[in-house]
């Protein structure tokens, strides 16, 4: 009976999809402003020419916005299909159902475009869509908040929407919980438009400001969410043996850290390089790194002179740049993130727990003297404004111990010119650019150490008003221009 109950269901919207499908460049053009703002989030969120999949892709407007190199588009109605073909023939469009689409092909990205309310089983068609992504796809959805119904509704009756047949009204909790069930993991989630029609300045107004700021956002018509495989590393090691690993470390007048930077880094995966960045150091320290060099041969380390370029930003970017290894760390040289506690990074990268992972100082409690009481004001503040703007948890933003996949590294890189060259830190270029590839961002907390060499070379004042300025500048190209 239940089989029987969904096939007249899924008939239903067939049918009325058909119905609608001569018409539908109309009701695309009578709510312009809001496809116009779906596009945009989807601009951000998927790197134009990736290989992309819309499950319900109607007539492949959508599909067509993000510009994929590949593109392939499926939808129950037959009559939408038929169009998509005729406007877009570039790309791909099949006549399916969700729950049983398959597919050889694997795909970057995956969208379900209010979607959501139209399946008679949810759960079954996320397992079903989990078969057509690699580890590291990003599934990305968006649907109607649920508060927003009776409004929905009286527009169809007045011809303000397009009338549809049937409809699943499900918080972004329950959503989420359907993915866990199917073996996805949320890596973020979100609200935005709180006006769907387009009025001067008043539109701006609300969705590029208001509907960002805290129980304001609840009331958002467009709910979001992305997410991926749970519990799967996202790349395959290069070597059949297991991954290998490049430890960048900067360093400017750490003489007396280079040698237990050496011998107190574990090995790494089957391999470990260790790539010291010298910044024009005053004190020996690139004639240290080269003792180092001649001491342990069975080690491999090297040594880069920073020359013109300027700040811990330029030294790590030098240092990835030359990085051998599948995954690729930063490590301080003033030692106090504990080398030993590498592991535990290149643990939870390798088992799939994160994609990027963030070492946090604020946790344990701290070695007194390891961090000033304002700089530990600031580091709390700061972590909940980077909360906020990146919508994934973050502890600690300064933690200098940072891990990646070399591969997310390149793809983060050639995106950079969204972000433009504004970090000297190099901390939040790459935070920055982990958030906007949607990356699983994961923290480890770490036992904070006093220096025993040498000074620190951050400014508390100086470079804490350069902090403020980079929020302003993430919130602007995060959030109001997302």
């Amino acid at each position: 009976m239940q089989i029987i109950n969904e096939d007249y269901k899924k008939q239903r919207l067939k049918d009325v999809y058909d119905k609608n499908a001569g018409n539908r460049e109309k009701w695309l053009a009578r709510n312009r402003y809001y496809h116009a703002e779906l596009e945009r989030f989807y601009r951000f969120a998927i790197a134009k020419g990736s290989s992309v999949l819309e499950i319900g892709c109607g007539i492949g407007q959508l599909l067509h916005a993000v510009e994929p190199s590949y593109g392939v588009g499926i939808d129950i109605s037959e009559k939408m299909i038929c169009k998509a073909r005729k406007l877009y023939p570039q790309y791909t469009f099949h006549v399916g159902d969700a729950q049983y689409f398959q597919s050889k092909e694997k795909f970057d990205y995956i969208i379900l475009s209010d979607l959501i309310g139209n399946l008679t089983d949810i759960q079954q068609t996320f397992s079903n869509i989990r078969s057509l992504c690699r580890p590291d796809t990003r599934v990305i959805i968006n649907y109607y908040n649920f508060l927003w119904e009776p409004l929905l509704k009286t527009g169809e009756k007045i011809s303000f929407k397009m009338p549809e047949e049937y409809h699943n009204w499900l918080p972004l909790e329950d959503i989420k919980n359907f993915l866990y069930l199917s073996d996805f993991e949320v890596i973020k989630s979100g609200y935005r438009m709180l006006l769907p029609k387009y009025i001067p300045i008043v539109s701006t107004i609300c969705n590029r400001f208001l509907a960002k700021l805290p129980l304001l956002r609840y009331l958002c018509l467009v709910k979001t969410i992305v997410a991926r495989s749970a519990g799967v590393p996202a790349y395959r090691p290069e070597q059949e043996e297991g991954y290998t690993c490049s430890v960048v470390i900067p360093c400017r007048n750490e003489r007396g850290n280079i040698e237990g930077a050496v011998t107190r880094t574990p090995k790494l995966g089957i391999d470990t390089e260790l790539i010291f960045v010298d910044g024009n150091s005053t004190d020996g320290t690139a004639g240290e790194i080269e003792r180092m060099i001649k001491k342990y041969k069975d080690k491999k380390i090297s040594l880069i002179h920073q020359g013109d370029g300027i700040g811990k930003g330029d030294a790590v970017r030098k240092g990835f740049a030359v990085a051998k290894g599948d995954v690729l760390m930063i490590l301080d040289a003033d030692l106090t993130v504990p080398p030993e506690d590498l592991t535990k990074f290149m643990d939870a990268i390798v088992s799939g727990k994160g994609e990027f992972i963030n070492g946090t100082r604020l946790v344990y409690p701290l070695e007194k003297g390891a961090m000033r009481t304002l700089n530990l004001i600031a580091n709390h503040l700061f972590s909940r404004i980077f909360t906020w703007l990146l919508e994934q948890r973050f502890r600690d933003t300064l933690c200098g111990t940072k891990v990646l996949f070399k591969k997310d590294y390149k793809r983060l890189e050639s995106g950079r010119s969204y972000f433009g060259d504004f970090d000297p830190f190099g901390d939040f270029d790459l935070i920055f650019g982990a958030a906007k590839l949607n990356l699983k961002i994961v923290e480890i907390p770490i036992s904070y150490k006093e220096r025993t060499y040498g000074s620190t070379n951050i400014s508390r004042f100086r470079h804490g008003l350069l902090l403020f300025k980079m929020c302003w500048y993430a919130f602007l190209k995060l959030k109001i221009k997302n």
